[in-house]
């Protein structure tokens, strides 16, 4: 316990107070020897990375190939560092699924299960030493106070880990909220618990925005944090309203903890953690969208190199206030397979429609659009769900978001797919929220990606 303390301090000291980069230069030369670093590790413990790579120097790592969730549990046993069997470790996570008792390990490494939003779940193994490093990067970028000071924390999880356990110690309170629980034992839960600090993904901030504006939940945090889901203008707006908060953002995955918010509000990678390469994709004129390609020189049992993610970032126009040197993520779009794809009008290559491109088109159409949904059955065919405010005309909404979407299209130069509406349906659980979600796939052969 104490080794785990020491690590968690030393690298919660590390980022909070340590070294600041006004340099991007010299911030790449130092990312670079611990990348070097930690392929040498890879490269002698780890068999599948060890074939992968050959006999290829590593200092031109940014050659080799790169993997994916597939090639990952494709290759588990022989890929992890720590002798762990993909069948053992898919047991052991399943068992904890089933149970809700989140306490799920292998010896000295704890076993997660990812929520499987790509259509496949993935395996993640954790050392003690990488979690209690992993908290002390949370704690450092996003506890308002100094560590021992002290905090009460309320995380909505659909299920809980040993890693996220690691945070609560000391001064330090750390409450688990299963996203299967009803709303309303959460808000009883939060009135009792009393939080300075509430972390959920989006759709559930926003029930709990609701019962704030209702007066059915008095709780009062100093800090919202946004996690698990991509956190879409329309639900940013009325949480921070019901709060009277900034709402940050933590983008956290099975690979990493990518980025989180700095104390101006903006999005910045964690390139202090992991090295990410950027796959750029066409977009707007002006607007760099890119796919990311990371590196995690923080971890050791489950090696992430040059693993390709299946979201769509975009990056800011201008540098942040804040000053630093690491990248300032204007969005996060959420996952390449929900990038629509349009028919054109005068035919050729099917044209990608970014998710932002439709998010911007419905908010646009109608003030009393409170929640919504997109969904693409296939290339000519879209479907909308609404949820407006209770005097609004639905007739009338409906019409003004399909002159959007119309609008939008013509300037692509795509045809209109046939449009459909109906009611908002979307139910907070286990599921993630897709705003904007695509529900066919793309043959390969068509895609101009």
């Amino acid at each position: 316990m104490k080794g785990k303390l020491a690590v968690l301090l030393a690298q919660y000291l590390r980022i909070r107070f340590g070294r600041r980069w006004k340099d991007r230069a010299a911030f790449e030369r130092w990312q670079e020897r611990q990348v070097l670093r930690r392929l040498r590790f890879v490269r002698e413990h780890s068999p599948f990375y060890r074939e992968l790579w050959g006999e290829r120097p590593l200092a031109q790592w940014r050659q080799f190939p790169m993997i994916d969730k597939a090639v990952m549990m494709e290759h588990f046993d022989r890929l992890n560092t720590a002798g762990i069997l993909k069948d053992q470790a898919m047991e052991v996570a399943l068992e904890a699924e089933r149970t809700r008792n989140f306490q799920p390990r292998i010896g000295d490494i704890t076993v997660g299960l990812s929520s499987g939003t790509s259509g496949s779940r993935g395996l993640f193994l954790v050392s003690d030493r990488e979690q209690a490093a992993w908290a002390g990067a949370i704690l450092a970028k996003l506890l308002p106070r100094p560590l021992w000071k002290g905090e009460k924390i309320a995380f909505f999880l659909r299920a809980n880990s040993n890693l996220y356990e690691a945070v609560r110690g000391g001064k330090l309170q750390f409450e688990y909220f299963d996203l299967l629980e009803p709303i309303e034992r959460h808000v009883a839960r939060l009135e009792t618990y009393q939080p300075g600090i509430i972390a959920a993904p989006p759709s559930v901030l926003r029930l709990l925005a609701e019962e704030k504006r209702e007066g059915r939940l008095n709780a009062q945090p100093h800090r919202i944090i946004s996690v698990a889901e991509v956190l879409d203008p329309i639900d940013a707006r009325v949480i921070e309203e019901a709060f009277g908060l900034p709402i940050l953002q933590v983008y956290q995955c099975t690979e990493g903890f990518l980025a989180s918010s700095c104390s101006h509000g903006t999005l910045h990678l964690n390139e202090d953690i992991v090295h990410i390469e950027k796959e750029y994709v066409q977009g707007e004129y002006g607007v760099r969208k890119f796919v990311p390609i990371v590196t995690d020189f923080s971890r050791t049992t489950q090696p992430i190199i040059r693993y390709r993610l299946n979201d769509l970032l975009t990056e800011a126009a201008k540098p942040c206030p804040c000053g630093s040197v690491f990248t300032a993520i204007e969005r996060i779009e959420g996952r390449c397979d929900d990038i629509f794809y349009m028919e054109k009008e005068i035919g050729g290559p099917l044209v990608p429609v970014f998710p932002d491109f439709i998010t911007r088109s419905v908010l646009a159409a109608s003030a009393d659009i409170e929640e919504y949904r997109v969904i693409q059955r296939d290339v000519k065919s879209m479907h909308i769900e609404l949820q407006l405010a209770a005097d609004a005309d639905r007739i009338d909404v409906e019409r003004r978001v399909a002159a959007s979407i119309e609008l939008l299209l013509e300037r692509l130069e795509c045809r209109l797919p046939d449009l459909t509406f109906g009611e908002y349906s979307f139910a907070p659980g286990l599921q993630k929220l897709r705003r904007v979600e695509r529900r066919w796939r793309l043959e390969a052969s068509r895609t101009p990606l």
